[in-house]
């Protein structure tokens, strides 16, 4: 592939997310390509291996990061002239459309089904879920991806609700960097400790995760990353009586999560059946898989069918705090078989289940885009 000038797009987005950044932009850079991130953090602009960060600066919240910083980033990428523009965000479609007609070459990267997230917000009223997610699936999504050059899915299933609209269409799995994970045996503790790690909400299972350690014998601890932007989630779990097992620890840096999940026996993924989840590819399962644990993951067909076929862990009811706790007992009071079930989660990232493989998907777009 010739070197191109790229720039992703994010108003949502960190610098430092995992898939953006680390995986995507730093890959691209790697392999030759004049890498831009334009970003809206208020962070200002950098240099980081070799990707060059651009910042329109932080919104003032909600309404300003879906109305104004949409329009920032699309006059600052209309100003760095790239050969593509890999939009994140949904709130960036329309920015993409006109960048699209201003004759660049513009895709669009569904991390989520979006029209499945809004029938689970929280914030919305429950009446309105369903047509708003309707609305903006046929109306806005749609209609503008139809318009771009390509659609990136994070998953099988986003691919298939893209097949009839997109032009060109890649699915890229959020699998993990081996790199970040060279070796199971960076792990520093076996003892009684589980983890959940990533977004913190109501319907990622905080309140009955917090309730399954305290069911468990011998009082695990649960040890916590990630950030809550669910107003009041955090306190009703701290007044859980047994939240005195909890270690939080906020938001961490990829070098703190390879930390993290080497303190811990087994990695937690007990999301509740919400119509996004349930055909999710969680980047938390695969980081727990490469980094040798076990996992107790929700009992979803798509889910299913990955801890079956490499037997690396247990599933429960996401809903049911006693089915949770009993598969952590089993874990922890079996620590050979789950030696054995982290082992076969590693093989599998290893050899299949790896950002590696998924990165040439990724190259491959952007050649037939470019052609």
């Amino acid at each position: 592939m010739p070197r191109l000038r790229i720039a992703h797009l994010t108003s949502a987005h960190p610098r430092g997310d995992v898939r953006v950044y680390h995986k995507m932009c730093r890959t691209l850079a790697a392999a030759g390509h004049e890498v831009s991130l334009i970003v809206a953090d208020g962070l200002g602009d950098d240099v980081m291996d070799g990707v060059r960060v651009f910042d329109v600066g932080a919104p003032a919240g909600r309404a300003a990061r879906v109305m104004r910083a949409p329009r920032k980033i699309r006059d600052l990428a209309t100003a760095l002239r790239p050969d593509i523009c890999h939009l994140h965000d949904p709130e960036l479609l329309p920015a993409g459309l006109a960048l699209k007609k201003a004759g660049f070459r513009v895709i669009f990267d569904s991390h989520e089904d979006v029209a499945k997230q809004i029938m689970s917000k929280h914030y919305l009223p429950r009446p309105l879920r369903r047509p708003a997610g309707v609305l903006w699936k046929e109306f806005v999504e749609d209609r503008i991806c139809s318009q771009l050059d390509g659609v990136v899915a994070a998953t099988p299933a986003i691919g298939e609700r893209f097949t009839d609209v997109a032009r060109r269409l890649a699915v890229v799995r959020n699998y993990p960097l081996l790199t970040e994970f060279p070796r199971v045996a960076t792990r520093t503790s076996t003892g009684r400790v589980v983890c959940y790690l990533g977004a913190i909400s109501t319907t990622r299972g905080l309140l009955e995760l917090v309730d399954a350690v305290g069911l468990a014998r011998g009082r695990p601890n649960l040890l916590l990353a990630g950030s809550c932007r669910e107003p009041g989630l955090l306190e009703i779990a701290r007044g859980r009586p047994f939240w005195s097992q909890v270690q939080e620890f906020g938001s961490l840096d990829r070098v703190g999560v390879a930390q993290l999940l080497g303190r811990a026996a087994v990695g937690m993924v007990t999301l509740h059946p919400t119509p996004n989840h349930l055909e999710s590819l969680p980047i938390k399962m695969f980081e727990y898989m490469a980094a040798g644990l076990p996992v107790i993951a929700s009992d979803f067909p798509v889910w299913r069918d990955i801890v079956d076929r490499f037997q690396c862990g247990l599933l429960v009811d996401p809903l049911d705090s006693a089915s949770i706790a009993r598969a952590i007992d089993c874990l922890l009071d079996d620590p050979a078989t789950a030696q054995a079930m982290g082992e076969r989660g590693r093989r599998a990232i290893e050899t299949e289940l790896n950002w590696e493989s998924e990165a040439s998907v990724l190259s491959e777009l952007y050649t037939t885009v470019c052609r």
